[in-house]
């Protein structure tokens, strides 16, 4: 299996695929599929990453992925033993090429626009929580209506959108490769000093052309997603670690300089991380 692109495997009778990920982490590669996936985190938590946007995943959210857009779901490990999914797979000509323009679908057809960028849904997940459990025993018929059922909640739910922009090509093999060992590499040692010299390195390019051939497909700098990763993380150990120092999460979350990563946390997250830790001990103080 290629690790970016690569295909869902299916039986080539079959429109869509059911799949189950029940292993220590998820497939931790940047990848990308013409399958639509929508997912159910049943546990296990962690960083999302969808196109040019950096988001967090955690039980029980129902997470909807387009066709061919690069993502890599990052388990915490730390946090959680297991992680576990269920997912179904299909592409928007499964059914046929004209399938989803016939009139009495036209209530999904906000489905696939929210797709193109990846979405969550934030309301009617019990809903959509049930139907996916009654998936692994259900015939391939039932699991046939199931999706629809499904489709109809994702397209009038509530939702947050995950990628803000989306490169518009495919991504070649080697390009591919090249935007996943940045990605691993990133994601592994965003704790530690990355230098331009050390990234274009992982990516086999000069520094000049590294830069420009992330930007392109990122519509971001390298620091600035490297910046973002940080952030995110850093929000992370201050909601499951509220009793921790600003400055011990700050030299968790890759900065040694205290100054320079409340500023960079004010700038990405509009609030001081000391601001972000009060409202997570007032949340906390009203649920007791």
């Amino acid at each position: 299996m290629k690790a970016l692109p690569f295909k869902i495997p299916k039986p080539e009778q079959n429109a869509f695929v059911f799949q189950i990920d029940d292993s220590p982490v998820f497939f931790d590669k940047l990848h990308q599929h013409e399958e639509i996936q929508i997912s159910l985190i049943v546990d296990g938590e962690g960083t999302l990453i969808v196109g040019d946007t950096i988001n967090s995943y955690k039980k029980g959210e129902v997470i909807i992925i387009g066709s061919n857009i690069p993502h890599v779901f990052k388990s915490d490990a730390k946090t959680y033993r297991n992680s576990y999914m269920l997912t179904l797979f299909f592409t928007k000509t499964s059914f046929g090429n004209s399938f989803f323009e016939l009139g009495e679908l036209h209530e999904i057809k906000s489905f696939f626009k929210r797709a193109l960028h990846g979405f969550k849904i934030t309301s009617k997940l019990k809903a959509a929580t049930d139907l996916f459990f009654k998936l692994e025993e259900a015939t391939k018929l039932n699991q046939l209506i199931i999706l629809f059922k499904i489709l109809k909640i994702c397209s009038n739910a509530k939702y947050e959108t995950l990628s803000s922009f989306i490169y518009s090509k495919k991504f070649s093999d080697n390009e591919g490769h090249r935007m996943r060992d940045v990605y691993e590499y990133t994601m592994n040692n965003f704790t530690k000093d990355i230098t331009l010299n050390t990234i274009s390195y992982v990516a086999n390019m000069t520094k000049n052309a590294f830069c420009k051939y992330f930007k392109k497909r990122t519509n971001k700098t390298y620091f600035k997603f490297l910046t973002e990763l940080r952030i995110e993380h850093a929000c992370k150990l201050l909601l499951s670690n509220p009793d921790t120092s600003i400055a011990t999460i700050a030299e968790q979350s890759g900065y040694n300089n205290i100054s320079n990563f409340n500023r960079q946390f004010q700038v990405y997250k509009q609030q001081s991380p000391t601001k972000f830790k009060a409202s997570i001990l007032n949340n906390l103080d009203r649920l007791k």
